[in-house]
């Protein structure tokens, strides 16, 4: 469903937001562009920022409900561990629809899930490494999202996938930086010790931007060139990574747009005004960017999103 399709027809509607925090550039963008789309399509949006933890959105969703929202979004912040509030959600008549992450519960307590392919974006990103490195040996430290979300374990999986050919390639350290810019940095500090200084080490694989920014800095302040003595692969497109190319500091990341809402309300608008029942998936694209692509021109067209 093209997020163009509306039918204007949630003017006035009450529509819950509970978004995880603003653990990351991308994050902050994706709430940017939520709320400039709820405010051109006349929704009165109800947000609330969770820091992170599930409990606070469990709660947030509790409030919804019992506020009689007319459906309510939600990016949660693990996968397991929703059940009973959906539920609840659900016996209220209150339509739930994910945004960029997936859970695991019966897919009848949610409307809808718009999010990327995120086992594909680990994938591209593995493929880009193929090609890059050819059959030169490539040994690859890790920094993991948050512990048991969705994205943390689908670009795992995706990038052993994109590997999975190249024998010459192997992860040989791997660890959550929560994508967060600091923890990615603490973390690749910590790869960089362990491995000699970072001497070892050929490239570093990032399931975020911001974590990829952090280790930058770490490789940096190790005496070593991020980009050319030990590459940078990531995912989300946000501007600081382009900066970081234009710098010839990072080498490649994976596209995931913030705008997850313009589908979302296209999907609620049909569903609540017309009954009409959307795909149960809602697949955004997964577009690889490198130094070829023109950073420059990508940061500044990025750059006023919110990120």
């Amino acid at each position: 469903m093209s997020s163009t399709a509306y039918a204007e027809g949630l003017a006035g509607k009450v529509i819950g937001f509970s978004q995880i925090g603003s653990e990351s550039g991308w994050r902050a963008a994706e709430t940017s562009v939520t709320k400039a789309e709820a405010e051109r399509l006349g929704v009165d949006l109800k947000f609330a920022d969770a820091q992170q933890k599930q409990e606070n959105q469990i709660k947030a969703l509790r409030g919804f409900i019992a506020q009689g929202v007319d459906a309510i979004l939600i990016a949660p912040v693990v996968s397991t561990g929703w059940e009973e509030v959906l539920t609840e959600a659900k016996d209220a008549e209150i339509p739930v629809v994910l945004l960029d992450r997936g859970i695991d519960a019966p897919e009848d307590l949610y409307l809808t899930s718009v999010a990327s392919d995120q086992v594909k974006e680990g994938r591209v990103a593995g493929e880009w490494l193929v090609s890059t490195v050819g059959d030169r040996e490539c040994k690859v430290v890790e920094l993991q999202g948050t512990v048991g979300s969705s994205p943390a374990i689908n670009r795992k999986q995706g990038f052993e996938e994109g590997i999975a050919s190249a024998s010459n390639i192997s992860i040989i350290r791997s660890q959550t930086g929560d994508f967060t810019r600091s923890k990615g940095k603490e973390v690749m500090e910590g790869f960089l010790k362990a491995e000699g200084g970072g001497a070892g080490i050929c490239a570093v694989y990032a399931h975020n931007d911001d974590m990829a920014v952090g280790a930058i800095q770490a490789i940096k302040d190790a005496g070593l060139k991020p980009g050319s003595d030990i590459l940078v692969v990531s995912i989300d497109a946000v501007p600081d990574i382009f900066a970081a190319m234009v710098s010839g500091e990072a080498n490649a990341t994976v596209e995931l747009t913030p705008n997850m809402a313009g589908p979302a309300f296209a999907a609620l608008d049909a569903y609540l005004n017309a009954g009409t029942v959307p795909e149960k998936f809602i697949i955004t694209e997964s577009k690889l960017y490198t130094p070829a692509d023109d950073p420059q021109g990508e940061y500044d067209r990025r750059k006023g999103l919110g990120y």
